[in-house]
């Protein structure tokens, strides 16, 4: 090779080296930047924090229609937006023919959120408004069968920040330790705070502590290879409480970050035990019909979960 070709082929290769390193500046340094917008933007407003508030009416309350009431997807007309990413399950974004924006979850954590979010609704807690729809068209893609759709409503906002189970300011209180035990009646071993959401009520100038992400509920709990969801069958051959000696409760419960329950005492246990109480069997059939369970799956699921209301309401003390 000519001394005139090696040093062409040098140049190209120094100039090709400084334009992809350029290149790589200028990225980390937007991707840095972006992070740094989004992180302004996130800031969460002055407001009070709250997580649960006293279910006066909780006896009457329909857990068909849950807690968006009637409000459900129109789905006259549903129009394909973006896929929304994260979870373990596929996601998209749609809008209905009310202009509504849903995020429309496929695969078998559809049915479980859908039934678990009326029953944590029921008992004081904020939560997602989800509905289970058998089957709906979206334009652009076709027919989808037993998906759950969430809404996105327009007065609240919903920011990208966890919260943990640990720190927070509900720490050490009834409403937060209740709600421990909650997810634990549910079999939600699912418990990583990437589940957790801050929503921002601009009506009620409020921001809304949330567990959003329901959809392991109703099956057996255990390790990563023997947990699962969505299995009735296997929820209702589980234990739930082993023992409640002194102050604290032993839970037959096996998941990751299972240790935040090391601290629920028997009074917190019998507080949401007492408000669950409340409840109508018809009230805790309605939420496992709106999620489209079969008859003798409604019939073991609700009688599992009453089961376990009365192991609180029962504790010593």
């Amino acid at each position: 090779m000519s001394k005139s070709k090696i040093y062409r082929l040098l140049t190209a290769l120094l100039l090709g080296s400084a334009i992809f390193l350029s290149g790589a500046i200028l990225f980390g340094q937007k991707d840095k930047n972006n992070k740094k917008d989004k992180a302004e933007k996130e800031t969460l407003p002055d407001a009070p924090a709250v997580l649960w508030r006293e279910p006066t009416d909780i006896t009457t309350r329909d857990l068909f229609l849950g807690p968006g009431g009637d409000a459900r997807p129109d789905l006259g007309h549903l129009t394909f937006l973006r896929v929304d990413t994260g979870g373990h399950t596929k996601k998209w974004r749609v809008r209905d023919a009310a202009g509504n924006e849903w995020v429309v979850k496929f695969g078998n954590e559809a049915q479980p959120e859908t039934a678990a979010s009326r029953l944590v609704w029921a008992a004081g807690y904020f939560t997602d408004i989800d509905y289970f729809v058998p089957e709906a068209k979206i334009e652009g893609k076709g027919t989808v069968k037993d998906v759950r759709f969430e809404a996105r409503p327009k007065n609240l906002k919903r920011y990208d920040q966890e919260w943990d189970w640990d720190n927070n300011p509900f720490k050490g209180t009834d409403q937060l330790q209740g709600l421990k035990v909650l997810m634990v009646m549910l079999n939600n071993w699912d418990l990583k705070n990437s589940n957790h959401r801050i929503l921002y009520a601009k009506d009620e100038n409020e921001l809304r502590y949330v567990v959003s992400d329901l959809g392991v509920a109703f099956g057996k709990t255990g390790n990563l290879i023997t947990h699962n969801r969505n299995r009735p069958d296997e929820f209702v051959k589980q234990g739930f409480i082993k023992n409640a000696t002194g102050e604290h409760i032993a839970f037959d419960f096996h998941a990751t970050h299972d240790q935040m329950l090391d601290n629920v005492t028997v009074a917190q246990g019998k507080w949401i035990g007492n408000i669950l109480s409340q409840l109508s069997d018809k009230q805790i059939s309605d939420a496992f019909r709106a999620a489209n369970y079969s008859p003798e799956e409604i019939e073991m699921l609700t009688r599992t979960v009453r089961e376990r209301i009365n192991e609180l309401v029962n504790l010593p003390g």
